[in-house]
């Protein structure tokens, strides 16, 4: 019998807590492909914790694989701590309440106290409640902003960001150890909290976390005057209340809220991909748009730490990236805070080593100091925490990925919608007053530094074969690594799994410093790049490509030419 049927048979007999998975079982009897696809892996534990489809099998986000995961982690804990303690949070997800339910359950049964919140609630604010609550650990149910059939399990250290790469390996081994139906202890929720082993958290918390976000204001006041029109939508998810308050708070009056995707809804019927990077989940807002004309429509994404925004510009509304969102809030923030005489000497700036370069070129002109780091705000979290311990807290700025994530304080260590949502009202505010749209800034910015055009392609491999397929490419692209991309010489190939950046007009190599990671980077000449990262938890590779050009037209066709050669050279175009 092959182990994936022996593991379905296992499971028909012991997955009787959640009835919707005996159901599944029972569904997909006889069904050899649709059984090998739930049981010919586990989930795989990394710095994201888990994500997955939701439904039955060790391949799948559900109540066993949740609670496998949390017993993992009490037991990691209870070796490190003498008394442990965890927060947690929740999203609108399809089951996610259930997860955040069970989690809790295990570590309760476990001897480890729980601070939970008594509703759904933004990833930042995890951040925050681990924290400020002084907890060993944190946990967050939530798949950004992937599809309604996905659901996940986020785990925070200490210190209030994601797990970096050491953390989520002793974890897992501990995790790994773990038979998910006889080695997990767990309560019922509910006698947990009559036990006193959970607590919800308190208003006091969530009042604290406002006033935290407030402080990082440059001009207060602004809101007030400006007259700025506001389209927002949650997508269904956690940002509703939090956004509101806090853009309420700094004094925007005219806010209309996007109804149909204002309440929690985990199927997210208006928006499929519930993602502030598309179009699409914009469309709803510019119907509110025809009779109330907004200067700028926001949307967060489900579990609110990333922010998107389409601009009015012209009588048409123009979507802006997440690079350019990124340039402009750290040309604001340095600008005005120089103006103000509040900039450090030499201010912080924090970015990815995908995120667009114009933002190097900004900070430059303030004396700023700038970091590159891998993909995940964990390592921005853990670069804050750096700052903090060397007394320096106060340089930090702005830390920002291009893929919409954007922190301006350091009261949490996540990217924090709530947070970028007021930053981004509020300098669209301010450019108001001025006369000029976040478009017209854009274009100064693009006009004074030149035109940086970053572009992003996902490909999808879906499917039993999928991460195989991913790694067989990317095996492939070191024992052959391209001369050329697009006509274009390839000058510098950086590893960040080998660690080493090579020159290959020299042919000398440096160390990379930064975590070993599965990222190839291609230089070109002239400041073109192409990036080239599988995601280490869904079977998706994300090509990362930099056009540098004297005009936006010249970019584009660049852009296409390279992703053109990029895709033949990968395979992923036959």
């Amino acid at each position: 019998m092959p182990n994936y049927t022996f593991l379905y048979e296992y499971w028909l007999k012991n997955a009787v807590k959640d009835p919707d998975l005996t159901a599944e079982l029972q569904s997909i009897k006889g069904q050899e492909e649709e059984i090998l696809d739930r049981f010919y892996k586990s989930l795989e534990f990394g710095t994201g914790g888990l994500r997955g489809v939701i439904g039955a099998g060790t391949n799948r986000m559900n109540v066993y694989t949740v609670a496998q995961a949390t017993q993992g982690l009490a037991n990691y804990l209870n070796d490190k701590c003498e008394e442990p303690s965890v927060a947690i949070a929740y999203d609108s997800r399809i089951k996610s309440k259930l997860f955040a339910e069970t989690a809790a359950g295990v570590l309760a049964a476990n001897g480890i106290r729980v601070y939970i919140y008594p509703e759904l609630m933004p990833t930042p604010m995890l951040s925050y409640a681990v924290r400020r609550l002084h907890c060993d650990s944190g946990i967050v149910i939530t798949a950004s902003h992937n599809p309604s059939k996905y659901n996940g399990y986020k785990c925070y250290d200490a210190k209030g960001y994601q797990m970096t790469d050491e953390e989520a390996k002793r974890t897992y081994d501990y995790i790994s150890k773990v038979d998910m139906f006889s080695d997990v202890k767990c309560m019922d929720f509910e006698d947990a909290l009559a036990e006193d082993m959970v607590d919800f958290i308190e208003d006091w918390l969530i009042d604290d976390f406002y006033e935290d976000v407030l402080s990082r204001q440059i001009e207060k006041g602004v809101c007030k005057k400006a007259g700025l029109k506001v389209i927002y939508s949650p997508l269904n998810g956690t940002g509703n209340k939090p956004v509101k308050t806090i853009l309420k708070k700094i004094g925007v009056k005219d806010l209309k809220i996007v109804l149909s995707q204002e309440k929690p809804d985990g199927t997210f019927p208006t928006c499929p991909f519930p993602n502030p990077e598309i179009k699409q989940v914009f469309e709803e807002g510019m119907k509110i748009a025809k009779t109330f004309p907004a200067d700028i429509l926001l949307a967060t994404d489900p579990d609110c730490d990333r922010v998107g925004i389409a601009v009015r510009h012209g009588g048409e509304y123009k979507l802006m990236t997440g690079n350019e969102v990124g340039c402009m809030l750290t040309d604001y923030i340095l600008s005005r805070k120089k103006a103000r005489g509040e900039l450090p000497e030499n201010p912080v700036v924090v970015k990815t080593i995908v995120t667009s370069e114009l933002i190097r070129a900004i900070a430059n002109d303030y004396n700023g100091d700038v970091y590159d780091l891998l993909t995940g705000f964990k390592y921005i979290g853990e670069l804050i925490e750096q700052l903090k311990e060397k007394g320096e807290e106060d340089r930090f700025e702005i830390g920002l990925e291009e893929s919409y994530g954007y922190l301006t304080g350091t009261h949490v260590r996540e990217k924090d919608a709530v947070n970028a949502s007021m930053m981004i009202i509020e300098m669209a505010a301010y450019y108001k007053t001025q006369g000029k749209t976040l478009v017209d800034v854009m274009n100064a910015l693009y006009e004074k530094y030149g035109m940086y055009l970053n572009t992003l392609l996902n490909f999808g491999f879906e499917g039993a074969d999928g991460m195989k397929k991913m790694s067989d490419m990317m095996t492939t692209l070191r024992q052959k690594p391209p001369k050329s991309i697009g006509g274009m010489e390839v000058v510098r190939i950086a590893d960040y799994w080998e660690s080493k950046a090579t020159d290959l007009k020299t042919g000398k190599s440096e160390e990379i410093t930064l975590p070993k990671s599965n990222v190839l980077s291609y230089s070109l000449p002239d400041d073109n790049k192409v990036i080239i990262r599988p995601s280490g938890t869904e079977p998706k590779i994300k090509i990362y490509i930099t056009a540098h050009a004297a005009t936006r037209d010249e970019a584009d066709k660049l852009t296409d030419v390279l992703a053109d050669s990029i895709e033949t050279i990968t395979g992923i175009k036959n």
